[in-house]
């Protein structure tokens, strides 16, 4: 059953109730911790990027057409099209060869606010690079052209690349190809899901690379976080949680829509998952500056980010205090 994650009052009165699960896995491969049920099936929507990024890693895809740890980090990214990211981009695409055209993720604005207001003053249009996942496109791409799979089916999940990723997630979660459930994503990937305990399990292994058995999927691991940790800006942007967490060397971490968010650490060996059952975005950074301190996290600045990221006090338009969000769980040993 679910439990109450986070609360909101307005005026002293409760306005919204947040509710969901959280699971901590520990090296053992064990639930050392957990909120609601820690066993909760979520589809892991952009949370799965640094998996789907292996791959590309793997084969040397990125290596081939000399991208930077920069390029190779939006990869990774739920980027919001701020200018350095449509760089980072464009310059992938000059190099790999790779048209705009051939990405499957729609036109459109960027997230970022100030980003779409820009192109609007200056009459742009939209574009598929601007979306959010097209990063994690063109690198998939950029695996096709480099071992020479089709590239008009790259999104398709009987393409070699999907089943590559899907196998190589089973893997680092620990459970079989059969138990992964599978449907489409907003941007016309395949997306997996996965029970909570597995999801964190498959984040251990991305902070504990030495768990990790095969030889070639570990070295990519490696690679890859250490990538998210140097470009954290790339991973997400401005003012946004996983780029916040991210520059602790300690975390690696990554959302997805619909309320999933996952972070690993590597020095205390523990990796948490959690869902927002409605969906919401806002309470991730106070869900993570919870679990932070109730396990003792030793890194105040970045409790501190998370707090500043989603502050207590509610504020209205005019900057007046009006209400206060509270985080109301308790993480069960196990």
């Amino acid at each position: 059953m679910e439990e109450t994650l986070v609360r909101e009052y307005r005026g002293g009165i409760e306005e919204c109730v947040h509710v969901g699960h959280i699971c901590g896995v520990n090296d053992k491969g064990e639930i050392q911790y957990a909120v609601g049920d820690p066993r909760a099936v979520s589809f892991l929507r952009s949370a799965g990027k640094p998996f789907q990024a292996i791959p590309v890693v793997r084969h040397g895809a990125d290596a081939a057409f000399g991208l930077n740890d920069a390029e190779g980090a939006i990869m990774i990214g739920s980027h919001r099209a701020e200018p350095f990211h449509v760089e980072a981009l464009e310059a992938i695409m000059r190099k790999t060869g790779i048209a705009e055209e051939q990405l499957i993720c729609h036109p459109t604005y960027p997230l970022s606010v100030y980003a779409t207001e820009d192109l609007l003053r200056a009459n742009r249009p939209k574009r598929a690079i601007y979306h959010n996942c097209s990063g994690k496109h063109l690198g998939i791409l950029a695996l096709c052209k480099a071992m020479g799979y089709p590239m008009e089916s790259y999104g398709e999940p009987d393409h070699p690349a999907q089943r590559e990723i899907l196998e190589t997630l089973a893997y680092l979660a620990g459970i079989p190809v059969e138990r992964v459930g599978l449907g489409t994503d907003g941007c016309g990937f395949p997306v997996f899901a996965l029970p909570l305990n597995a999801l964190a399990t498959a984040f251990l292994k991305l902070a504990c690379p030495d768990l990790i058995d095969n030889d070639e999927i570990r070295a990519a691991v490696v690679t890859i976080v250490r990538r998210m940790n140097a470009h954290s800006e790339m991973v997400a942007g401005t003012d946004r949680i996983c780029s916040s967490l991210l520059l602790d060397p300690n975390i690696v971490a990554k959302g997805g829509a619909k309320g999933v968010y996952c972070f690993g650490l590597k020095k205390e060996r523990l990796a948490f998952a959690y869902k927002v059952l409605d969906g919401s975005e806002d309470e991730w950074p106070l869900i993570a500056a919870s679990i932070l301190e109730q396990i003792g996290y030793d890194n105040q600045a970045t409790i501190d980010r998370m707090h500043a990221l989603a502050p207590a006090d509610i504020r209205n338009d005019n900057k007046r205090v009006v209400g206060r969000n509270q985080a109301e769980f308790t993480l069960h040993l196990s």
